[in-house]
């Protein structure tokens, strides 16, 4: 029987803590959030390997480095209110809802919002929720947002996001120029977002953050 608890310990102190990540909320988040339950059952045994899982038409669920480092750099207090955009099975909505006071998730397939529900319910999981509509689009009726983060990378940041940040909250995107990829924090003042450079990472741009479904619209 795998010991899924030893890869996660694995996992914090070869991929998290190794990438400057040791803040405790963050690192008891990973400890206690079994990934495992969060991914389709084809994927459990590589639940806690290094590499983003990819889930197919171009969604993913990003490295565990990758999301542990943007949970750093956001720095979420128990009292925020998090959207999280792209949340899949779940798995980063319940990792932030340990930090925060409420995790809005948004998936916009309904199956999949309903199973990240369930798997949320089941993990005892009680101040995140899932709402089934556009990612693009956010979720503007449980907002305004102190933190917003999208699980995937980004061509194009609609302005409907933005709008749904609260002044002086945070932002994190996953910025693709090609194959290269950077995660850069953004904060909102006076209603406009300025960007600091984060760090590199890699992902497939979600479809509805695409530049060619902006030049569509």
């Amino acid at each position: 029987m795998t010991d899924f608890a030893a890869r996660r310990h694995t996992m914090v102190d070869t991929q998290i803590r190794p990438s400057d990540v040791t803040k405790f909320p963050i690192i008891d988040a990973m400890l206690k959030v079994q990934r495992e339950d969060f991914v389709p059952d084809a994927y459990r045994e590589v639940a806690y390997a290094g590499d983003l899982i990819d889930l197919g038409q171009g969604r993913c669920l990003l490295e565990p480095r990758t999301l542990a480092k943007m949970l750093d750099a956001l720095n979420i207090s128990n009292d925020e209110v998090v959207l999280d955009i792209g949340s899949a099975h779940g798995y980063s909505a319940a990792v932030a809802a340990q930090m925060a006071q409420l995790v809005v998730g948004v998936e916009d397939d309904e199956t999949l919002a309903a199973e990240a529900q369930s798997h949320l319910m089941s993990a005892d999981v009680d101040n995140a929720i899932i709402h089934a509509g556009p990612l693009d689009k956010g979720a503007a009726e449980h907002g305004p947002y102190d933190v917003i983060i999208i699980q995937g990378g980004v061509e194009r940041l609609p302005e409907d996001l933005c709008d749904q940040l609260k002044d002086h909250g945070r932002i994190a995107c996953l910025f693709m120029e090609g194959s290269l990829g950077t995660v850069r924090i953004g904060r909102k003042s006076g209603g406009r977002v300025s960007w600091r450079h984060g760090f590199n990472a890699s992902a497939p741009v979600l479809p509805a953050f695409s530049a060619e479904c902006a030049f569509s619209l």
